[in-house]
């Protein structure tokens, strides 16, 4: 990754244990003021702009909305996606600084996708590492152009789906090559695997300081005629 000079404009908040059996309830996003139009606030929470896995969860008739989950690496990057209830290895990138983020907006446009996955490392006792705050500014940055499309940035603890990911692939039968290969996309997978089974518990949502931007990904997301969850189908093809 380039070295960092700046961190661009933006928050973070935290998804915690408490809310993932609770109804969450987009609380209003305007505040009154006398005699002027209603201006624009803030968001401050998932509650307010919550990902896929929390939507699917609360909203039984919710339909669409691609997920990406990215896996940043020292010298590459995974990739995967979701939609329903499927899950699949993308492609692993080998560019890096603003190659790298605007390939990924770049896949997301191709995919559908409306919110990216981006894992956290953490160490064992749950600590962030040097690597966090570079994957924090990468996915700060990201987060201001995603929002301009009106896309969502989420990053969500990593720790342990390399290894998942290799167990899985021997598992598979992929030879030891094509483990090195497609690791980092597995990974990606693994984290968003985690994700949904989790119902969106310890996602940190990445916010633009721009209220504008703000109000451009609280909208829910697009519905997909063509998604059923009654039809999935295997599509491990990466």
């Amino acid at each position: 990754m380039r070295s960092l000079q700046y961190l661009p404009s933006f928050t973070v908040y935290h998804r915690t244990a408490k809310d993932v059996n609770t109804l969450l309830v987009p609380r209003l996003s305007l505040i009154k003021t006398r005699n002027y139009p209603l201006p624009l606030r803030a968001a401050t929470s998932t509650d307010e702009i919550p990902p896929n896995a929390v939507r699917r969860k609360t909203d039984s008739n919710w339909r669409g909305g691609f997920s990406l989950g990215v896996d940043l690496g020292l010298s590459k990057t995974g990739v995967a996606l979701s939609k329903g209830y499927t899950f699949r290895p993308l492609t692993v990138l080998k560019s890096r600084g603003q190659k790298l983020e605007t390939r990924l907006l770049e896949i997301a446009e191709e995919e559908e996708v409306d919110e990216f996955i981006i894992g956290l490392p953490r160490s064992s006792d749950g600590k962030e590492t040097v690597q966090s705050n570079k994957v924090r500014s990468v996915a700060g940055r990201l987060a201001v152009q995603a929002a301009e499309r009106g896309w969502r940035v989420y990053v969500l603890d990593e720790h342990g789906t390399s290894s998942e990911a290799s167990d899985r692939m021997i598992v598979m039968g992929l030879g030891k090559s094509e483990r090195q290969d497609r690791e980092d996309a597995y990974a990606a997978v693994i984290l968003l695997e985690r994700y949904f089974s989790t119902q969106g518990l310890g996602t940190e949502i990445i916010l633009p300081k721009s209220v504008d931007l703000q109000e451009k990904i609280k909208n829910t997301a697009p519905e997909d005629p063509d998604f059923l969850p009654g039809k999935l189908e295997e599509y491990y093809r990466f």
